[in-house]
């Protein structure tokens, strides 16, 4: 797969390396020459470039790219690098960062974005769900709140104890996605049993969500 990143900065950089680790194929861009540090991702392709102009990103083949990620410090240019990657050269997947928490409402599907990335929120999540168990936590969020990824946490005194995944009527538009259990990963089938302290992951929509505490607790 080819990606194309957007800012090549700490964050960019160490999507790069991953990306890259993973066997795909890495474009960096960045105006600012400065961010070339082409020894810390030698792997990778890098172009000195505004991915805010669509001059640049014709010379970044974008259009041969499968997804784009608008990973720069400005929300401005984040949101600009979408819309263009999205529109202009139809890349299919356009991932994006957000800087601050105030600008999230802008990263949906309007702007061209189908994931948005806040890395605030993401954090807060995950405080809560370390300390929370009982309560529905949203890990993260999919083209703007249409499903979400979200975790729940069994109490000793759930009603879910001892019965069968498949005993469990889900909400409609949520799915039980795995079960983490003593540090493992367990794919949830139907005729495995709810244990008190298992955390359970979902993709759910809003409503859905809202409903699975009642189900589960």
């Amino acid at each position: 797969m080819r990606v194309a990143i957007a800012g090549a900065g700490n964050v960019g950089r160490a999507i790069a390396r991953e990306l890259l680790d993973n066997g795909h194929q890495v474009l960096l861009i960045d105006k600012d020459p400065k961010a070339l540090k082409m020894d810390s991702v030698p792997d990778a392709e890098w172009l000195l470039a505004d991915a805010c102009e669509v001059t640049s990103l014709d010379n970044a083949k974008l259009d041969l790219c499968q997804v784009l990620v608008a990973a720069t410090g400005d929300d401005k240019v984040n949101l600009v690098a979408s819309l263009l990657g999205k529109t202009e050269y139809g890349v299919p997947r356009v991932v994006a960062r957000i800087n601050h928490p105030k600008n999230e409402w802008l990263f949906d599907s309007s702007w061209g974005v189908d994931v948005a990335v806040s890395t605030p929120r993401i954090i807060s999540a995950l405080v809560e769900e370390a300390v929370t168990v009982g309560d529905v936590v949203r890990l993260f969020s999919f083209k703007k709140g249409q499903a979400n990824l979200v975790e729940l946490t069994l109490p000793e005194n759930s009603r879910c104890i001892g019965k069968t995944v498949e005993e469990i009527q889900l909400p409609e538009n949520a799915t039980l996605a795995s079960i983490v259990r003593d540090g493992r990963v367990i794919s949830a089938k139907s005729h495995d049993v709810f244990s008190a302290g298992d955390e359970l992951l979902f993709v759910a929509s809003s409503e859905a969500e809202a409903l699975l505490k009642d189900r589960f607790c």
